[in-house]
């Protein structure tokens, strides 16, 4: 495998990586924007204003922890996706030293 076919490798692997982050990202922001809209949905009833109140606390809170979850969740991933990268790279190194080197032939 040659450096360029690592580096491709690793690159591929870090946008996979970015991707998987960049959607946590969008479907927090989507949890928020509907936990939001019930919020609205919620004050525009007829209900007791400390009821809605903490309703919509309550409902905002459980989608930020969601939300967070789902980001942290998403980092966890693309971490492993990274450290699996690593991983891959230095065998291939080794395979390339060795094989410079001779030592396959022993």
């Amino acid at each position: 495998m040659s450096a360029e076919e690592i580096k491709g490798n690793v690159e591929s692997i870090e946008i996979k990586a970015e991707k998987t982050l960049e959607d946590a990202r969008r479907r927090a922001n989507e949890t928020i924007s509907k936990a939001r809209e019930e919020a609205s949905r919620i004050l525009a009833s007829e209900v007791s204003l400390d009821e809605v109140k903490k309703e919509c606390e309550q409902t905002l809170n459980e989608a930020r922890k969601k939300a967070d979850r789902e980001v942290e969740e998403s980092k966890k991933k693309a971490s492993e996706i990274r450290v699996s990268a690593g991983k891959k790279t230095g065998k291939v190194t080794e395979r390339i030293v060795n094989i410079i080197t001779g030592a396959d032939l022993k």
